[in-house]
C-alpha cells in the first residue's frame, strides 16, 4: 500500500475537501459569526426600538424577535455583561454608545446587502429577509466588492 492516505473524492461534480486546517477555520468562522449574529440582531432591534417607539423592552424585544421572554432577557444579559446594553428595572434596555455602534454598523451592512440583492432583481421582502443571514457572515472584502459593484452600475 502506498505510504500517504488517499483522498475520498465525492460524487462525480464536486471538489476534493479542502485540507482540514483551511475547513476547520471556515468553519470556526462561521460558528463565530453565529454567536455574534445574535447579539448583532438584539442591538439593532433594541436601536429601532428605542428609536420607533422610546422604549425597548424585554416583552417587546422577544415578541419582535419571536423568542421566549426567558430568551430575550438571557440574550439581553449577555449584552449587558458585553458592556454593549445597560437595564433598568421597569425601565427598560439602552444601548451604551459601543452598542449603538454595533447597531449603526449592522444597519449599515443589512442595507448595503439589500440594495446588492435588489440590484440583481431579487424581489424586496426576499432581498430584506435573505440580508438577515447574509449580513452577519459576509466578510469586509465582500462588502467592499459589493459596495463598488454598486457605486459602478
Amino acid at each position: 500500500m502506498g505510504s500517504s492516505p488517499a483522498r475520498k473524492r465525492g460524487p462525480p461534480g464536486t471538489s476534493a475537501l479542502p485540507e482540514e486546517p483551511t475547513q476547520a477555520r471556515r468553519f470556526g468562522k462561521a460558528r463565530s459569526a453565529q454567536s455574534a449574529a445574535l447579539l448583532e440582531d438584539y442591538a439593532e432591534l433594541i436601536a429601532d426600538l428605542l428609536a420607533n417607539a422610546g422604549e425597548a423592552r424585554p416583552t417587546d424585544i422577544a415578541r419582535r424577535l419571536g423568542v421566549a421572554h426567558a430568551t430575550a432577557v438571557k440574550a439581553i444579559a449577555r449584552l449587558k455583561r458585553e458592556g454593549l446594553a445597560t437595564a433598568r428595572p421597569y425601565r427598560g434596555v439602552f444601548l451604551t454608545d459601543a452598542g449603538q455602534r454595533l447597531a449603526e454598523r449592522v444597519r449599515a451592512r443589512h442595507r448595503l446587502v439589500v440594495d446588492v440583492l435588489r440590484a440583481l432583481g431579487v424581489p424586496a421582502e426576499a432581498a430584506e429577509q435573505d440580508a438577515e443571514g447574509i449580513e452577519h457572515h459576509v466578510s469586509d472584502a465582500t462588502l467592499a466588492a459589493f459596495a463598488r459593484f454598486l457605486a459602478e452600475r
